[in-house]
């Protein structure tokens, strides 16, 4: 009895012994490799001490793999071409206008909305839609739309922000290619080429907006900020201008007021603000300007100036050579011959307004697009026998002097924003 005790005593010992020998090996284990490890690295660091001599004075790794994997970092990315999307826009008698803007500031890289009003005659929209479709570059390329359900626009009013905003839905919808929406009126001409623009772009920051702006509204408080206007636009299918109703309205509390030019240069990331709208701002400034004169030369200089995330990206020029009467009225100077010098002097990209076919026109052509006949302005891109009538390389720029005059500008402006000047004040 005694010994059956004893037994069964051991018994119970001799688990926890079993497991706790099993622990102490490999407790040992363990350390012995951690020292292996550890002296081999001793004594690998003491050769390294001593290389052979006919590694001394290498930085090469010891493997071929490391050399695979390790070798000279890549060239710093260049910049990338910029392109542009247009929306050209005109109204009755404006086709032909039109069509010598568009063929001017054709290039594959480019994206072009065309816009003839509900005012136009439908002859007139037909014909334009017929050109865009024949024309063999265009077709090929598939860069030229034409919006074909013609909106009505009173260029007072704001259904001339609606039609520059489904233009800017459009551009959007239909790319992801483009980095700055341009709008112009056929009555606009270059006074750059596209490749002298493009090169010129090149190297500015992508996220800048070039828009004319200011919040000393002066007399335009009185006569543009104050009164209600309704603009039969929103709700008529023939033009009539806007007329004004009372009472009229004290100035905005919310918001701070900005004006400047219905013509301008803005980023992509900017537009996508304006029609995405994930904050509301922009949405609630396009119902206050519902009922503002001349609403286009102050929604967009008001939105993107009172956003913090953009009011620093914009650069107060729009681009443009314009002739104004002081104080401004509703329609700038016919610009003719006798203008030519100030137009290059301004060393702006573009110039308005222009009649049609005027001899101005021709001039510019000439002298400063080398364009003839009617084509498109010869670039790097052209190919073919006429010149232009089939598509090269389109990343293939030729720039001129415009893009040295160019440059000057953005050169000048940039300098003037880096000291924050006339930004957003």
């Amino acid at each position: 009895m005694e010994n059956s005790k004893k037994f069964n005593m051991e018994k119970k010992w001799v688990f926890p012994l079993v497991i706790s020998s099993l622990i102490c090996v490999f407790f040992f284990a363990t350390s012995f490799n951690m020292g292996l490890v550890s002296s081999l690295r001793k004594i690998n660091s003491i050769i390294l001490l001593f290389p052979p001599r006919n590694s001394m004075n290498q930085t090469s790794p010891l493997f071929a793999e490391d050399k695979v994997m390790h070798g000279p970092p890549p060239p710093p990315p260049g910049p990338s071409i910029p392109r542009f999307a247009y929306l050209i826009s005109g109204s009755r008698g404006d086709l032909e206008k039109l069509w010598r803007t568009l063929r001017t500031l054709y290039h594959p890289l480019n994206h072009y909305v065309l816009h003839l009003d509900l005012e136009s005659p439908v002859e007139e929209r037909l014909e334009l839609a017929s050109r865009v479709e024949k024309d063999s570059v265009f077709a090929k390329v598939g860069n030229v739309y034409m919006i074909t359900k013609a909106n009505m626009v009173t260029y007072r009013g704001p259904t001339m922000v609606a039609n520059t905003l489904h233009a800017c839905a459009i551009l959007l919808k239909r790319s992801k290619d483009w980095d700055w929406f341009i709008n112009l009126s056929a009555s606009d001409y270059p006074l750059v080429t596209q490749d002298d623009l493009i090169s010129a772009f090149s190297d500015v920051n992508r996220e800048l907006n070039f828009i004319e702006h200011t919040s000393h509204l002066g007399w335009k408080e009185n006569q543009r900020a104050m009164p209600l206007i309704v603009d039969p636009g929103l709700y008529r299918s023939t033009k009539q201008d806007i007329y004004w109703v009372s009472p009229r309205r004290a100035l905005p509390t919310s918001f701070k007021l900005f004006t400047g030019s219905a013509w301008m240069i803005l980023s992509r990331s900017f537009v996508e603000y304006v029609i995405w709208g994930w904050d509301n701002l922009p949405r609630v400034l396009l119902m206050y300007y519902t009922n503002f004169v001349s609403s286009p030369e102050g929604y967009f200089q008001t939105v993107i100036c009172n956003v913090p995330d953009f009011a620093h990206t914009a650069i107060n020029h729009d681009m443009h050579y314009i002739s104004w009467d002081n104080p401004p009225k509703q329609h700038p100077h016919t610009l003719s011959l006798n203008d030519t010098a100030k137009m290059i002097a301004s060393d702006a990209a573009f110039g308005r307004k222009f009649g049609q076919d005027d001899a101005v026109l021709d001039k510019i052509d000439k002298e400063l697009l080398g364009r003839r006949n009617g084509s498109f302005t010869p670039g790097g891109w052209c190919g073919g026998k006429p010149r232009c009538s089939k598509v090269g390389n389109p990343r293939k720029l030729r720039p001129g002097p415009g893009a040295q005059r160019l440059r000057r500008l953005i050169g000048r402006l940039l300098l003037q924003a880096k000291y924050k000047q006339n930004q957003c004040t």
